[in-house]
């Protein structure tokens, strides 16, 4: 029976809950065959209640699963009652408008039982090496070429394993045991989080989670509020104008700020494309919603009720509203602008602004090589290359903040770790020969843009690899804010001179690298009044050059506008 629980009770077990999630996300870390998920982070883990909201969510992950993760339970409950679920089930689907925004990313779930009783459900999420198709890029023009679509149906009955599944899945990917090693990891991760949530309710007698439940949505859900409260009403709007694939793509919001919360509507933003960097709307909420956050209420944890005060609409088949079978493979280059424009929005209603545009939207190349690329470059199919696939992350600058200096070469808005070097060269045959600071790509300001980094990566022998491009802030960088500088564009290109384009698959030829410049941060404020000794100090670790030492500018804002 349910004791009566107190308020001091209620948070410690809404901050147990939050210590298990998080402790199913470090182990899926540990499990992980998949790099950008063992050494990054690109993953998510997830605690429902029996009606499928939200009730905590890992902090380790990344911004792109916060709400698509939200409403994975109840699309799963959408196609399988409550009623026909059993202790040892759970559901898999990589469907970008039912999980996580491409196919990449598996999603599992499964039901939470506590004596036989449904109380709750656990999900998790992981972007996979591959998914077949066309490889992870923005190639496709539909979704049907970019990899295999698995629905809503069970991974595990009773405990047992859908072998047919499997099956269909390691025969459609270039890395199976990968994926499927990273998948099962996902499953085991939702069996050992419901273990610890039973063990939980059984300590303190709790036959549901319905009074925990309810705390931790309204008081969640008040304090965003709350924290809307502190800003300006009124409507703001702001735009952005990015690369996209082969035509620019204009990013446009208005932003309704009021006692009952935020209102975005997308009107005005760049239809579809042919090219795989469409997003489900799912996903654009999820960062939307992630840059709000940031300014208005970052210490509000996320849940069903820290997201409800803030709603989204956005035309049907925008860019950022595309719906099948627009190819989406590439979604975050899009995406992960959208919280610079919910901070273009909201520098208009914080006292004090906000921070300048970032050029830190993730730069995750993926890399493939073997036979067959040896011989599309016409080196004849040499058996000795061995077959890989790979995916790095590398990250520009963030733009400058009130009262500080822009990160350098650091993911905003993804949250996700650099994988290192030596997992890198140990995993696959390259060779990272550069990675450091990129001088003068720093927007200047009161408070400069961070720098962002070159990279050179080849194969160990020499041989040929392709490259999979997913760039932006090459032709439209990030910009500075209230007098700032503009940060520096991105290069990608060869080691040898030839510029490659910023988006698409490409092959690095024998015995050369690729070279990415990521973009530098927009600056904050006048760089006039920036302190000389900060000045000083960028010139001596050569992140500045002499030449521009008396303000450190690579350009002149264009967002004040």
């Amino acid at each position: 029976m349910n004791q009566t629980l107190s308020p001091i009770r209620l948070q410690v077990l809404w901050h147990r809950l939050l210590a298990i999630v998080e402790e199913q996300a470090q182990t899926i870390m540990r499990a992980a065959f998949c790099t950008i998920v063992r050494e990054s982070g690109d993953l998510s883990v997830v605690l429902y209640d029996r009606r499928g909201r939200m009730l905590a969510q890992a902090q380790t992950g990344t911004p792109g699963f916060i709400s698509t993760m939200a409403d994975f339970a109840g699309h799963v409950l959408a196609e399988v009652p409550a009623s026909a679920m059993a202790p040892g089930d759970a559901y898999v689907t990589n469907d970008p408008w039912l999980a996580c925004g491409h196919l990449n990313d598996v999603a599992v779930l499964s039901p939470l039982f506590l004596d036989d009783r449904l109380v709750g459900f656990v999900a998790s999420a992981a972007h996979v090496v591959d998914i077949g198709g066309r490889g992870l890029g923005p190639d496709a023009g539909q979704i049907y070429e970019e990899g295999l679509a698995i629905p809503i149906v069970p991974l595990f009955r009773g405990g047992q394993l859908n072998e047919t599944l499997v099956s269909i899945l390691r025969l459609n990917v270039r890395e199976p045991a990968q994926v499927e090693g990273d998948i099962l990891a996902l499953a085991a991760s939702n069996e050992s989080g419901a273990r610890a949530v039973a063990a939980i309710m059984r300590e303190y007698g709790l036959a549901d989670l319905e009074a925990v439940s309810h705390y931790i949505v309204e008081t969640s859900r008040q304090g965003m509020l709350a924290e809307i409260g502190r800003l300006a009403p009124g409507t703001y709007d702001f735009s952005m104008t990015i690369d996209g694939y082969d035509a620019p793509v204009e990013l446009a919001a208005r932003m309704a700020i009021d006692a009952r919360g935020i209102h975005v509507d997308f009107a005005g933003t760049s239809p579809v494309t042919t090219h795989g960097i469409n997003v489900p709307l799912n996903y654009s909420r999820a960062y939307a919603w992630f840059g709000i956050k940031c300014v208005v209420a970052p210490e509000v944890p996320v849940n069903a009720g820290s997201l409800a005060p803030v709603d989204f609409e956005a035309p049907e088949n925008c860019i950022i509203n595309a719906c099948r079978p627009w190819p989406v493979a590439a979604r975050h280059v899009v995406g992960h602008m959208l919280p610079d424009l919910m901070i273009g929005c909201l520098n208009q209603a914080v006292p004090g602004g906000c921070q300048a545009e970032s050029g830190a939207a993730l730069w995750g190349p993926q890399f493939r090589g073997g036979p067959e690329v040896r011989a599309m470059t016409g080196l004849g199919p040499d058996a000795t290359p061995r077959r890989f696939t790979a995916l790095t992350v590398h990250s520009g600058g963030c733009g400058g903040r009130p009262g500080k200096d822009g990160l350098s070469a650091t993911a905003f808005p993804t949250n996700l770790h650099t994988v290192p070097v030596e997992v890198i060269e140990t995993g696959v045959p390259l060779i990272v020969w550069r990675r450091e600071y990129r001088p003068d790509s720093a927007g200047a300001g009161e408070f400069r843009g961070g720098f962002g980094q070159i990279v050179e990566i080849g194969a160990t022998d020499g041989a040929p690899f392709i490259v999979s491009a997913m760039f932006d802030r090459v032709d439209h960088p990030a910009r500075g804010r209230n007098g700032g500088g503009d940060g520096a564009p991105g290069v990608v290109r060869l080691a040898s001179g030839r510029k490659l384009r910023a988006k698409g698959q490409q092959i690095v030829p024998p015995g050369d690298r690729l070279r990415l410049e990521t973009p530098g941060g927009g600056g904050l404020g006048d760089p006039r009044r920036r302190d000389p000794a900060k000045i000083a100090a960028d010139i001596e670790s050569g992140l500045i050059t002499g030449e521009r030492a008396p303000t450190g500018a690579v350009g002149s804002s264009t967002e004040d506008r």
